[in-house]
């Protein structure tokens, strides 16, 4: 069992592939069981914040594309879109839980510059003094190499780092990291603890995900990495099964728990 005992701000991240159907319509009983989680963890006295991809897919489907926007007007201009939707249904459940919700958009500019950073971290710790619930997402409509290239695990990374987080937790599709793709291999064996990023898991991730998304297993040993680097444990974990954060902060072990050495100051 991990002792979780000193964990109190955790970043939870959810991917396309949980948020919405194949169809690009929201999955909103999946959404509402995922909120009922973080409310009930939030009312619980953990700081909990959502870092939340699905922009682009979700504005795709609202304005009838026939696939997922390939040009970069066309992924701002869904981003756009989406975002409000997304924002919309988040607000208003959370609200059924008497939690108030705030939109944080990001670029790596608003992370790496060390001023802007600091305001960044100094926005979060307000947010959550006030009992307010932030939903991150890359601010996509401005972005422009990081929508071509980067990845919402990457963004949770980030900010479990710069808001001080002490637990990350990613849900994806999957049960967590495999010694080989379960999809194509019904013997494949889930990798209950990590201790370090290997070549060899590099490996066995690949890197392709979901059509309506753009992270994979690949994107999520990154994360971990940029976690471990900062002693921030951090799980993978079915996104369809979202009581497991129930289990993670019990100290349980779920999913696949990349769990890093003694922790060096965070940044």
């Amino acid at each position: 069992m991990m002792n979780l005992s000193q964990v109190r701000r955790i970043v939870v991240k959810v991917g396309t592939s949980t948020l919405t159907y194949p169809t690009g319509k929201l999955n909103i009983r999946g959404i509402e069981r995922l909120v009922r989680c973080i409310a009930d963890l939030h009312n619980r006295g953990y700081d909990m914040m959502l870092v939340s991809s699905g922009a682009i897919g979700v504005g795709a489907s609202k304005l009838r594309l026939p696939e997922r926007p390939t040009t970069l007007r066309m992924k701002q201009a869904a981003a756009a879109v989406g975002q409000c939707e997304l924002m919309h249904v988040y607000d208003k459940i959370f609200a059924e839980y008497g939690i108030s919700t705030a939109q944080i958009l990001l670029t790596t500019d608003d992370t790496e510059d060390e001023r802007r950073r600091l305001n960044v971290h100094n926005t979060f710790d307000a947010l959550l003094e006030t009992g307010a619930l932030p939903i991150v997402n890359e601010n996509d409509t401005v972005a422009v190499e990081e929508i071509e290239f980067g990845d919402n695990d990457r963004l949770a990374a980030v900010v479990a780092r710069v808001s001080h987080a002490d637990l990350l937790v990613i849900l994806t599709d999957m049960d967590g990291l495999f010694d080989d793709n379960p999809r194509e291999n019904p013997e494949a064996r889930l990798i209950p603890v990590v201790h370090k990023i290997t070549d060899d898991l590099r490996g066995i991730a690949g890197g392709a995900g979901t059509e309506n998304g753009t992270g994979g297993m690949a994107t999520k040993l990154g994360a971990a990495e940029l976690c471990m680097e900062r002693g921030i444990p951090m799980f993978v974990i079915n996104g369809a099964k979202p009581e497991t954060l129930y289990e993670i902060t019990q100290g349980r072990l779920a999913g696949t728990l990349f769990l890093p050495p003694e922790a060096p100051d965070k940044d």
